[in-house]
């Protein structure tokens, strides 16, 4: 009679058993593969968008020093910098309207300071990036960017 209470072939149901190890190193392979094809594509986006960063900020000094130069009566010399645009310059501080950005002058994107010459190479001023390698010249991303 003991025997008709107990069976033992009782299986477990298929749905309670677990991914093998096929089948998971099946979807690791597959998000590897995604991430290997989207990865790159990600990157050059960013690279790209440190450029556009970069003649914002060069475009908002323009402005800044063209306020500057209408006040005073000219930019600031290569020895003044765009420090002129937070402190006023021993010579033309009468006339200085200041502060002309609302925060300190930022580094580029790669970190690097912002070159100003005047008078620069083409214009009366010359804000220059050296570009990722933060050396003169270069190609792609490591390009010089001025105004």
């Amino acid at each position: 009679m003991a025997e008709r209470y107990f069976r033992h072939d009782i299986t477990l149901p298929r749905t309670r058993r677990g991914f093998t190890l096929l089948e998971l190193l099946v979807v690791i392979v597959i998000i590897g593969l995604l991430a290997a094809y989207v990865g790159p594509k990600y990157f050059s986006q960013l690279g790209k968008s440190e450029v556009t960063i970069t003649k914002a900020q060069i475009g908002a000094f323009e402005k800044s020093l063209d306020t500057y130069r209408l006040d005073v009566g000219r930019y600031p010399t290569t020895e003044e910098g765009l420090a002129a645009l937070l402190a006023a310059p021993a010579s033309g501080a009468a006339k200085w309207n200041g502060p002309y950005l609302k925060k300190a002058v930022p580094p580029d994107p790669w970190g690097h300071p912002f070159q100003y010459r005047s008078p620069g190479a083409k214009s009366e001023f010359e804000i220059v990036s050296l570009g990722r390698d933060g050396q003169p010249g270069g190609s792609g991303e490591d390009a010089d960017i001025s105004n």
